[in-house]
């Protein structure tokens, strides 16, 4: 993609205009990285006191009074997934326990007081800003968080999560969750909301039916292969969940084994020319992604694989097939989960994971995923997630292996 023409070009001339202009600022560092490329720190990003980036030009061109760092430019980080309304449960949930006894835990611990809720929340979101995220693909099973997101420096894509793993429910269950959106639209009018399916061992094949209708052209959210058992329920009706309908006293005795993975099972049911932004993804094998290939484009409009490495590793000390994703073309964005399942929401210290596990995914490729790729999964690609002219990205210095924000 070509860096946006500099103004001295189109005028003949170095950029005078923005040595007199106190309204525009102007940064250097030894790198910067534009959401796409990393450039050399021969290069000056402009933009107004607002944010919006002006240009991004040569420092020959660049005039006097430019602000000069160590470290490296980069546009805000987009977190892609994030339960925010889930703050309260920091540090309540032991680690390393699986996906069905985490599961079974947030559901026994999730209820609070209002005020307690509101608090975390503050709090979490305080850390998301001051840690470099721009905008936020956040789940919701509940109105808690609208409080929170009414007066937020964040931009958020409400993701109102339906589950129901009971065919008889799944009218009832569709209609709560519709009215939870409404209860969002109404009160956060400039913000998205899109009905979403939780995962595949929680919604009814009824209720994707549903899901899919009434989603049609949009942007969805499923928690997608985050345990082995997932696969297991799936291919032979067998595994760890079983234990957990028996605990939830559901009984599964209609539902039955497809004999393929959960990727395979649960897919068709989303065919309306849907974006789908699929959460974890830790047992997808190359098999499932070749799927995937088939429908993408046709079936489904667009799919990213969302990445949380902490939640992984807090969870179930399991890491997802990042080095196959890649090589496989995937497209690949980063989120946090949340304080009930991660140490911090901070995009940064995801990178930081993936880079420990992974080492040769270059830095410059993580970068991509926590800001155009996400900008771009969450729609937002028109305004965040690189310095094109007109964007307001946020701008983060990266130094130390931390993140700060400059605007």
């Amino acid at each position: 993609m070509p860096h946006p023409q500099s103004r001295a070009t189109a005028q003949g001339g170095k950029i005078t205009s923005y040595q007199s202009i106190i309204l525009f600022r102007k940064f250097t560092a030894d790198q910067i990285f534009t959401g796409l490329e990393m450039l050399p720190g021969q290069h000056v990003l402009i933009c107004n006191r607002d944010g919006e980036i002006a240009d991004l030009v040569s420092m020959a061109d660049a005039g006097d009074d430019i602000e000069s760092f160590q470290g490296t430019l980069s546009p805000g980080f987009v977190n892609a997934h994030c339960h925010i309304e889930l703050s309260h449960l920091k540090g309540k949930i032991p680690e390393r326990q699986g996906l069905v006894n985490f599961v079974q835990q947030v559901m026994a611990l999730r209820e609070a007081d209002a005020e307690t809720k509101l608090a975390s929340m503050i709090q979490a979101e305080q850390e998301l800003f001051t840690g470099g995220t721009v905008a936020i693909g956040d789940i919701c099973n509940t109105t808690d968080s609208i409080a929170l997101k009414m007066n937020s420096p964040l931009q958020w894509h409400n993701f109102i999560e339906v589950s129901g793993f009971v065919e008889a429910g799944a009218e009832k269950r569709f209609n709560a969750a519709g009215e939870i959106r409404q209860q969002f639209i109404q009160q956060l009018s400039t913000m998205p909301a899109t009905l979403s399916p939780h995962a595949p061992y929680s919604v009814s094949e009824k209720l994707f039916s549903l899901l899919n209708e009434h989603t049609a052209g949009q942007l969805i959210s499923i928690h997608n292969q985050e345990s082995p058992a997932e696969n297991d329920l799936y291919e032979k009706k067998s595994g760890d969940f079983l234990r957990l309908y028996e605990n939830m006293g559901i009984d599964i005795t209609a539902f039955s084994a497809t004999g393929q993975t959960s990727l395979k099972s649960w897919l068709p049911n989303i065919n309306k020319n849907q974006t789908i932004l699929s959460v974890h993804n830790t047992h997808t094998s190359i098999a499932d992604v070749e799927f995937i290939e088939t429908v993408t484009g046709k079936e489904v409009k667009d799919y990213f694989f969302c990445i949380c490495i902490n939640a992984n590793l807090y969870i179930e000390n399991s890491l997802p097939p990042l080095e196959m994703l890649m090589n496989k073309g995937c497209k690949m964005v980063i989120g946090t989960d949340s304080y009930a399942s991660n140490w911090q929401l901070n995009v940064m210290e995801e990178l930081k994971a993936i880079r420990k596990h992974f080492p040769a995914i270059p830095w410059e490729q993580l970068l991509r995923w926590a800001t155009i790729n996400g900008a771009m999964a969450l729609g937002l690609g028109d305004r965040l997630g690189s310095f094109d002219r007109g964007k307001k990205p946020g701008i983060l210095l990266l130094s130390d292996d931390k993140a700060s924000r400059l605007l």
